[in-house]
């Protein structure tokens, strides 16, 4: 699973300054042309410590910074979320940016809080810039580790003390470490998943939260890593790529979704309309249109499970030409897809759409294999995610078929924030479970709101 706007999974190809043009005298002016920027939440005039305060910097303030985040990485490439790693504890833990904390902090009023975003966005920046700037000041050869490893050692200490500096060494500033010794790694030719496992081993647990390194672990784990690298720990060519989609079916038989939790098993009306809630406060943030499409198919597709619709593609399909606002229901596509930047490809045949149509299928409850609420859902979602039916706009599919499920049963959410602005892997049946406990842990924020109402 991957939370697509936290820039502790960035790789440096997503990363890398020479990858990616950025010009920091029209930040500014990018940054107030977006629809986030016209868009910003009305920060109340409470105090800071009202646990009110905290509630509209979940509900309002983080869905226009993930609004925020999204724009941004449509204009310039993903690299950009970085600018809310902050110092210490913030929207990310342990990061280098100290021009924007969190909504609770950063969002004052519509101009202060601009300038914080493009504070931030070009201090991101420069701070890859400089990591650029040292990894080339060290040009290695995995080749010649033998004869380099003295360089190697060196130029991980003295990274390891960059960071040090940067992050300050607050909360989880190790996480951003690891991830800067892995992109030098792999800016010199190390596979991209041995780096990472390299780094772990070098560090082996040992850096902590608001605690600075000694000198004597420092040397140690630069001395470590540089001790691990061999010269054929270089990447290897991928080979033809394969079809994620049938990695999926394979996955989605094995995963034991009798396991997921049961979700309360009852039918539950929320305090709040969570799905609506969050697609004002982040789609719209974006583009009201956008966030009026997704309001339209959400209107239909409840109305479709107060019915006891059966799920299908061409169900999917009507409320998608809302999503897209089409002039006709989009159709299936005819080619194979691919997403996660390429990493993922989803094969196409004659009978892909009637396999997708069997999986939606087994959403409904079945007295002869009664799976939970939480496991239905959860695999409907992945199996729009996976099968891909549309050139555009399958997240949001994905996460409006999920919502279908629920409603179908009675069952609507107070809050969405664990169910958006994540990707999960067709290849790593964890994710599967991961996403019935989110479900879950919804459902039960959901009855317990609403039993606290009623009391």
């Amino acid at each position: 699973m991957i939370v697509e706007l936290a820039p502790g999974h960035l790789s440096w190809d997503d990363v890398d300054p020479a990858r990616h043009p950025f010009d920091s005298t029209s930040a500014a002016e990018v940054v107030r042309s977006l629809g986030p920027a016209r868009r910003l939440p009305r920060r109340p005039e409470i105090p800071f410590g009202d646990p009110a305060m905290s509630t509209w910097s979940w509900e309002e303030g983080k869905p226009w910074a993930d609004a925020m985040s999204h724009a941004l990485a449509e204009h310039y490439g993903r690299w950009v979320v970085g600018w809310r790693w902050a110092h210490d504890e913030g929207d990310f833990d342990g990061g280098p940016v100290g021009n924007w904390c969190c909504p609770q902090d950063s969002i004052t009023t519509p101009e202060e809080t601009l300038d914080r975003v493009i504070a931030a966005l070009c201090e991101w920046r420069a701070w890859l810039e400089s990591l650029a700037g040292w990894f080339e000041a060290y040009p290695l050869d995995l080749a010649d580790v033998e004869e380099q490893r003295i360089l190697w050692d060196r130029a991980a200490r003295n990274l390891i003390l960059q960071v040090v500096d940067r992050t300050g060494c607050g909360s989880g500033w190790y996480g951003h470490c690891h991830q800067v010794l892995s992109w030098f790694l792999t800016r010199w030719g190390v596979a991209a998943d041995l780096a990472q496992e390299l780094v772990d081993q070098a560090v082996g647990g040992r850096f902590q939260s608001w605690t600075g390194p000694d000198p004597v672990l420092v040397e140690d784990v630069a001395e470590r890593l540089a001790r691990s690298l061999r010269p054929d720990d270089g990447a290897r060519s991928a080979g033809p790529a394969p079809d994620h989609l049938q990695r999926w079916l394979a996955v989605r038989d094995a995963v034991p979704w009798e396991q997921s939790p049961d979700g309360g098993g009852q039918p539950v009306t929320p305090s709040r309309d969570g799905a609506a809630e969050d697609i004002r406060a982040f789609d719209g943030a974006l583009d009201p249109t956008r966030a009026q499409g997704l309001l339209a198919a959400l209107e239909l597709l409840r109305a479709d499970a107060a019915r006891g619709a059966s799920l299908d593609f061409e169900l999917i399909q009507r409320w998608q030409q809302h999503v897209l606002d089409t002039p006709q229901p989009p159709p299936f596509r005819s080619l194979p897809a691919f997403a996660k930047r390429g990493r993922e490809r989803y094969g196409i045949s004659r009978d892909t759409r009637a396999r997708l149509d069997a999986c939606l299928a087994e959403s409904a409850k079945d007295a002869g294999r009664p799976l939970p609420l939480t496991a239905r859902a959860a695999r409907a979602y992945l199996d729009v995610c996976f099968f891909h039916p549309f050139d555009d706009g399958n997240a949001r599919a994905a996460f409006l078929t999920l919502v279908f499920v629920l409603a179908r049963e009675g069952v609507a959410l107070d809050g969405v924030s664990l169910l958006r602005r994540v990707t999960f892997q067709a290849d790593e049946p964890q994710d599967a479970l991961i996403l019935t406990r989110y479900i879950d842990t919804h459902l039960e924020q959901t009855r317990r709101s609403a039993a606290s109402l009623r009391s």
